[in-house]
């Protein structure tokens, strides 16, 4: 590299090229073809800027532009395996678009959250996708009717013009009671996350039903937890196993929520799957590399992350919202060796 590249500017490019200012501007910003530029010039121009390692400035060019190229990111826990891979899908397809992304971690805390909206927006941020946090969607109401693209992905209101992107929650969890009822089960207990959350109370309902339609129930004292973290899922198995000994099986709402099962069952020399079987909602890499392997109800995150993505692109090149608010995404079962046939 001939120079500093934060030093050279577009006057040194256009002189190495033998240009003026403005054809160097538009030869390295596209706009050679509007300004009738020949192919010549523009490479001679291309040329010259890598050979004195020419950096534009992203600042002068957004000013210019009236564009930030950014998108702000705001997700409940980047601890958790979920939103972590949310979070790196959306950049990804963030960034094959040319923009980046800027990540808030509301930490499950609504003011966290409207903190971090507030930071990305004092940004200038070109767009938003948030995992929201409790059940009041107001302040993401008002950034919708403001004009600025926003999608929402996961916890989403039921019923709202907000635009969301969602797994098929209740359909995944009756996947997942029909798979241990074909392997005989029907002493089942819960670990559910966020009792509040939608994606709680949606996998909760579907797994009820599927189990009521073969005749079983889902009595409360069946179900514990109040989070998606190992810990809640560690001290709910720990109360089930404990006051439930005829369980049988368990269904874990999140992969942290199993891992503190796997725990408590090993406590109690509850072998899985041959004493206890286990099934989750959600997957991970995490969930096949483990001594037994998790069966799991598997979400589609990259469709999810692309999704959102998608939506937003799309919204910022035409100017008009999507014309469909509720976008749900399909999930699989995927069957490894945490489930096995339940012992009568």
């Amino acid at each position: 590299m001939a120079a500093d590249s934060f030093s050279v500017t577009l006057q040194d490019v256009a002189s190495a090229a033998g240009v003026s200012t403005s054809t160097a501007s538009r030869a390295l910003n596209g706009r050679a073809d509007t300004y009738r530029i020949s192919p010549h010039t523009v490479e001679r121009v291309r040329q010259a800027a890598s050979k004195l390692g020419f950096q534009p400035s992203q600042t002068a060019r957004s000013l210019r532009l009236k564009r930030s190229g950014l998108i702000g990111v705001v997700v409940p826990d980047i601890a958790n395996p979920f939103f972590s891979a949310i979070t790196r899908i959306v950049t990804l397809a963030a960034e094959a678009e040319q923009y980046s992304v800027l990540i808030g971690d509301s930490r499950e805390a609504t003011e966290h959250e409207e903190r971090h909206l507030q930071q990305f927006l004092a940004r200038q941020v070109e767009a938003l996708v948030v995992c929201p946090v409790g059940i009041e969607f107001s302040h993401l109401e008002a950034i919708q009717r403001s004009g600025l693209p926003l999608v929402l992905v996961d916890r989403c209101p039921g019923r709202s013009s907000l635009v969301r992107v969602t797994s098929d929650h209740s359909g995944g969890a009756a996947q997942a009671a029909r798979l241990l009822i074909e392997q005989g089960h029907c002493h089942i207990g819960v670990l559910q996350g966020l009792p509040e959350t939608l994606p709680n109370k949606l996998r909760l309902e579907g797994f009820r039903q599927q189990l009521e339609q073969a005749g079983l129930s889902l009595p409360d004292e069946m179900i514990a937890g109040d989070n998606f973290t190992e810990t809640s899922g560690y001290q709910a198995a720990c109360r089930l196993l404990d006051e439930q000994p005829q369980l049988t099986a368990l269904f874990a709402f999140s992969t942290p929520n199993a891992f503190g099962a796997l725990r408590a069952a090993r406590e109690r020399n509850r072998s899985v799957p041959d004493d206890l079987s286990i099934i989750v909602f959600d997957d991970s890499p995490h969930a096949s590399f483990m001594a037994t392997p998790l069966t799991t109800i598997a979400q589609d995150i990259d469709a999810l992350g692309t999704r959102a993505v998608e939506l937003i692109m799309n919204q910022l090149k035409t100017g008009k919202p999507p014309g469909r608010t509720n976008h749900q995404i399909g999930v699989t079962a995927i069957q490894r060796a945490s489930v096995t046939k339940a012992k009568l």
